[in-house]
């Protein structure tokens, strides 16, 4: 079985800056990390290669140093690395992104595709289904368990807001996963040794056949109109005493600003 793991490298969260002009986060000299979310696809991903003896292969698309990202995974146990890497895939939104790496999996060839459930940089959760619609293959989000794979099907539970449902699938499919699906390994040293010497593939534009007005700022149809922080509020009010005289003051407090 041939799987294919999409990750994304991301700022540390208390780092982000943004470009004003473009409204896209500014990467250069930000310290980085995999997405957490994706450490648990590459999870999933490995466990399934060891299960069902097949090979996997991580994918990302970003500027040169993502490839610090690759080489972490690589380090977990995966086959292959390849990185999406050219001018003309910077600024791409969520479609362009997604239009973009699906030439690549088309390329590489898949049974399956796993993605974390969103990026925490842009919390969109639209990349994994836009891929699975530019490569026209069912998907499955939210994937907390994967139950069985037998032939060309698979068998997961997907976490709703009240439970979950048992979705059954054929294969090809792409599975977004949360963090309920399992436990990130860690890297060992014999992992560690063997990223350090692994050879990564790089692919631009021509590598993956790709359409150029489809791809980075200029064929993004989305664009980022205004990001701001949060106002910070100061005016916060401490009730204390027993619960009674807490609730007490609450509903007094809540009368005040004419809510009940």
């Amino acid at each position: 079985m041939d799987i294919i793991v999409c990750i994304k490298q991301v700022p540390d969260t208390a780092e982000v800056r943004i470009n004003p002009e473009t409204g896209t986060l500014i990467r250069e000299g930000i310290p980085s990390i995999i997405n957490p979310y994706d450490m648990h696809a590459l999870e999933a991903g490995l466990q399934i290669k060891e299960k069902e003896r097949g090979r996997v292969t991580v994918l990302t698309m970003g500027p040169p140093q993502a490839e610090a990202a690759l080489r972490e995974a690589i380090a977990m146990g995966v086959d292959e690395a390849v990185l999406l890497t050219d001018r003309a895939f910077a600024g791409s939104d969520t479609w362009a992104t997604s239009y973009t790496l699906s030439k690549a999996i088309k390329k590489l060839g898949a049974d399956m595709i796993v993605c974390g459930k969103q990026a925490i940089d842009g919390d969109t959760a639209q990349v994994g289904p836009e891929i699975a619609a530019f490569l026209n293959i069912p998907h499955v989000s939210y994937v907390r368990r994967i139950e069985e794979i037998t032939g060309n099907s698979i068998r997961v539970q997907r976490l709703m807001d009240e439970g979950y449902d048992i979705v059954e699938s054929s294969l090809p499919v792409l599975l977004t996963v949360v963090k309920e699906l399992n436990t990130p390994r860690l890297p060992s040293l014999k992992g560690k040794m063997a990223a350090k010497k692994a050879q990564i593939k790089k692919w631009g534009v021509a590598d993956i056949q790709a359409d150029e007005n489809k791809l980075g700022l200029n064929g993004s149809p989305t664009r980022v109109k205004n990001i701001f922080a949060p106002e910070a509020k100061s005016d916060r009010k401490i009730f204390r005493g027993t619960p009674e005289e807490q609730i007490s003051a609450i509903v007094n407090e809540l009368k005040g600003l004419k809510c009940l």
